[in-house]
C-alpha cells in the first residue's frame, strides 16, 4: 500500500486487528483510485449506553488532488456500530462512493478542456491552397487545404466558424483536421451545423 495512513483511536485502546482491517480496506480504495496523497482515520466509541454495548464512530480524512473527502459515519445509535469492523466497512464503503464522485468530476473537467480549439477563417487564399483561422484568445493558425476534412475547403469562407487541432509546424503553429461547424452564410440555422 502507498498511501500515507495514520489511524488515531479517540476514547479506545488501539487494536492490532482493528489496524489490519482499516489496512485493509485502505487498500481496496487505493487500487480504485492511485491518486489518493493521504488517509487519516479516526476511531472512537465516545460513550457506553445502558441497553447496548460500545457504538463505535469512524471518521475518514481522504486527500487527493486538489480537494479533500470527509466522512463522518456517526453511530447514530445504531446496533450494526457495536461491530467496530462494520462501522469501519460502512465508513470506507461512503467514502468510495464519495471517491467515485470526485473521479467523475475530474473526468468532466478533464474533458471540458481537451475539445478541439475553435476559431473563425480570418484570411483565405484560394490559389495557394491554405488560409488563417483566428483563435478564441487571438491567434492567428496557419492551415493548409488538405488539413481541411471531407474536401471542405472550397466551402470555407472568410467568418467560417471551424474546430481544428493545433500542432506546431516548422513555421508555428498549424491546424490539421480542420473541420466547419456551420457554413457562413446568412439565415443558417443551427440545425445546419456540420459535425
Amino acid at each position: 500500500m502507498q498511501i500515507p495512513l495514520k489511524i488515531t483511536f479517540e476514547d479506545i485502546g488501539s487494536s492490532k486487528a482493528v489496524e489490519d482491517a482499516v489496512y485493509k480496506e485502505a487498500a481496496q480504495i487505493e487500487r480504485y483510485f492511485e491518486r489518493i496523497t493521504g488517509c487519516h482515520v479516526f476511531i472512537a466509541s465516545p460513550h457506553r449506553h445502558h441497553r447496548q454495548g460500545r457504538l463505535y464512530s469512524v471518521r475518514i480524512d481522504l486527500t487527493v488532488p486538489g480537494d479533500e473527502i470527509v466522512i463522518n459515519r456517526e453511530h447514530r445509535l445504531s446496533h450494526a456500530h457495536e461491530d467496530v469492523y462494520i462501522a469501519l466497512h460502512q465508513a470506507f464503503h461512503s467514502a468510495r462512493r464519495k471517491l467515485e464522485d470526485y473521479v467523475r468530476r475530474m473526468r468532466r473537467q478533464i474533458k471540458t478542456h481537451e475539445g478541439k480549439p475553435q476559431g473563425n477563417v480570418t484570411q483565405l487564399f484560394p490559389d495557394a491552397d491554405y488560409g488563417f483561422i483566428k483563435t478564441a484568445e487571438g491567434r492567428d493558425v496557419y492551415f493548409h487545404r488538405n488539413s481541411v476534412l471531407g474536401g471542405g475547403f472550397d466551402r470555407l469562407q472568410i467568418g467560417s466558424k471551424v474546430s481544428f487541432v493545433e500542432e506546431m509546424g516548422e513555421k508555428g503553429p498549424s491546424a490539421s483536421s480542420v473541420r466547419m461547424l456551420r457554413p457562413h452564410r446568412a439565415g443558417a440555422t443551427s440545425a445546419e451545423l456540420v459535425e
